[in-house]
């Protein structure tokens, strides 16, 4: 995973998504095993029941939950099938794209007020 860059892997079984499983846990792993994985499996430390989005889900709705769950990876999905992994950065980066927007155009709105033309 750090070789590649990579937070968080989709954990599936049989073509169904069973977890995940995020840098955090794996660090987890680390410590409580002194930095010895040898032996390990996947299936003793990824999260089994992770919080999943929909295409239709409200940005400001996924935000809360991430947050609530203390969670930086959610898989997106489709009844069972998986369409891909958001991140907290790319929820952070389209809020903050929303709130610009709406920045701007209360901006552009406060200036077309009437009588602010001779200020």
């Amino acid at each position: 995973m750090a070789k590649h860059d990579i937070g968080s892997l989709v954990v599936m079984d049989h073509g169904q998504m069973v977890g995940m499983l995020t840098f955090a846990e794996v660090l987890q792993a680390l410590v409580q095993r002194q930095g010895q994985l040898g032996g390990l499996e996947v299936n003793e430390i990824y999260v089994h029941d992770p919080l999943t989005a929909t295409t239709g889900l409200d940005v400001m709705e996924l935000r809360r939950g991430m947050l609530e769950r203390h969670t930086r990876y959610v898989p997106v999905v489709d009844g069972s099938t998986l369409l891909g992994v958001v991140s907290f950065h790319d929820v952070a980066k389209a809020v903050y794209e929303e709130q610009s927007f709406e920045n701007r155009m209360l901006k552009s709105y406060i200036k077309s007020w009437p009588g602010e033309e001779a200020r």
